[in-house]
């Protein structure tokens, strides 16, 4: 597999430099391409209007694995009521299984839709062509499409596992196509899955959000022996205030913890009016998360944690993060592993800039941080 390497200063804005360098190192942009419009994205719709451009001219030239890129990711910061987010989500999927129908009509990688409650859950699995080391459950975080974990998946496969990827409820297609809202308790779509397969002795990998739900699933289900944290997550609150000031901070919970409403709702629509990214946060968590107002998401969030499962956490547990990961504050690792008082073991790797493995979820060099989980599993 070839993996591209290097984090790149694209946009002043850090939620589009970091999603404009996923757009080049995980989905198949062009740097060269996307570095000569970047500056242009200041805002949401820009970011919509610039991508859309680059899909459209790099389907009519021909150029499938950069348009699949470009239209998948130009819906990511459009408004869950745009028709367009849905269009170009259904685009970039269709273009996706065309361009790469030789894996499945191979039956390389297969194809299953798993019953889970009123809905499926789509699977893709990759089985070892080596002799088999292990098995792997792969899932991704808050807004993933598991397309884009296609080639990490064949690498993994390619390095002796069988390797079942699959969208749980909040995410890809089962959040576009069939409407269902993240839950936390992730050990109910892990149980289906394992289920549907019978398969046991597993590790499972969470990337991103996906660090915390993967421990969480963790802890209730024991066919899962040893886990893989693809970030720090102790939990979803305390990520997203983690950089207050701690006055501002213990002032916040104690909005949340008592009840105000009122309050934190009219400081939150205050920013999002001031805010484009802000307002993108909201807007998508109460939709992805199925809240009506931002203090209703806010106080949600605090279900979205480890903290209060991580005693029934018995398994080998390794957790990868970046020091310079601009969404999730390095330091939360200490009340993470904390928190793991019966892990059979715990292990943090820790990357850095000089690694170009610094930020989230080591978007810049995807191949190291997929190195770094196979070294620990044969050594584990």
């Amino acid at each position: 597999m070839d993996f591209k390497t290097g984090i790149y200063e694209l946009n002043k804005q850090a939620n589009y430099n970091f999603q404009l360098n996923r757009l080049i190192n995980w989905d198949g942009g062009d740097l060269n391409e996307v570095r000569s419009v970047s500056e242009k994205i200041k805002s949401n719709s820009d970011w919509k209007k610039v991508l859309i451009d680059l899909g459209d001219r790099a389907l009519a030239e021909k150029r499938t694995e950069n348009a699949i890129a470009y239209y998948r990711m130009s819906e990511f910061f459009m408004s869950d009521k745009d028709a367009d987010k849905i269009k170009y989500y259904k685009k970039a999927s269709e273009l996706f299984y065309s361009f790469y129908s030789n894996y499945f009509e191979s039956k390389r990688v297969e194809r299953a839709d798993v019953p889970f409650e009123d809905y499926t859950l789509p699977v893709m699995c990759a089985k070892s062509k080596t002799e088999k080391k292990g098995t792997i459950l792969f899932h991704g975080g808050n807004d993933s499409y598991f397309e884009e974990l296609f080639f990490p998946m064949l690498y993994l496969s390619e390095n002796g596992y069988d390797v079942y990827l699959f969208e749980g409820p909040g995410q890809g297609g089962v959040l576009r196509e069939q409407g269902k809202k993240f839950t936390f308790r992730w050990e109910g779509p892990v149980k289906a899955v394992l289920d549907y397969f019978d398969l046991k002795d597993v590790t499972i990998i969470g990337v991103s959000l996906g660090g915390m739900l993967a421990p969480r699933a963790g802890a209730f289900e024991k066919r899962i022996a040893h886990i893989v944290a693809w970030s720090i997550f102790p939990s979803f609150l305390h990520v997203c205030i983690f950089d207050m000031p701690k006055p501002v901070r213990s002032f916040f919970l104690f909005l949340l913890k008592t009840g105000q409403r009122g309050i934190v709702n009219s400081i939150m629509y205050s920013q999002m009016k001031k805010d484009s990214f802000m307002q993108w946060v909201f807007e998508h968590g109460m939709y992805a998360y199925g809240q009506e107002t931002p203090y209703d998401y806010l106080k949600g969030l605090n279900d979205f944690q480890m903290l209060n499962t991580a005693d029934k956490i018995t398994q080998d547990i390794l957790i990868l993060h970046g020091k310079e990961d601009h969404f999730i504050d390095w330091r939360l690792y200490k009340e993470e592993l904390d928190s793991l008082v019966n892990a059979k073991s715990v292990t943090l790797r820790l990357f850095t800039k000089k690694e170009s493995a610094s930020n989230h979820c080591q978007c810049g060099n995807t191949k190291l941080a997929l190195d770094t989980i196979i070294s620990y599993l044969e050594n584990i």
